[in-house]
């Protein structure tokens, strides 16, 4: 009669056997998906980077303009033609003028 092996015992046997090996071999993929997770990452971060350097050059165009605008709307020509035309503003004679004075 010959003796019939049981495989599974025979495979952990094998592997306990050369746990350092199963070990190493664990750790190498362990650190084969850390590389890929960490690149995943290191990939997203420079995406977001550059969307948000877009955002920041947007919205320093935006602000330029904005300045521009100002400036143009507190022209001191465009504020008396508004006053005078507009509002029916006039300038105040000398003798009409007061002043104040905050103590």
């Amino acid at each position: 009669m010959s003796k019939q092996l049981d495989l599974p015992r025979v495979v952990l046997l094998d592997l306990w056997h050369h746990k350092w090996i199963v070990l190493l071999a664990l750790l190498v993929m362990a650190h084969g998906v850390l590389v890929v997770y960490t690149s995943h990452v290191s990939r997203k971060l420079t995406s977001e980077e550059a969307r948000l350097m877009q955002e920041r050059d947007r919205l320093n165009i935006e602000w330029r303009n904005l300045l521009l605008e100002e400036q143009s709307l507190a022209e001191h020509s465009r504020i008396t033609r508004i006053a005078t035309k507009e509002l029916n503003m006039v300038r105040p004679l000398p003798n009409e003028e007061v002043v104040v004075r905050v103590p």
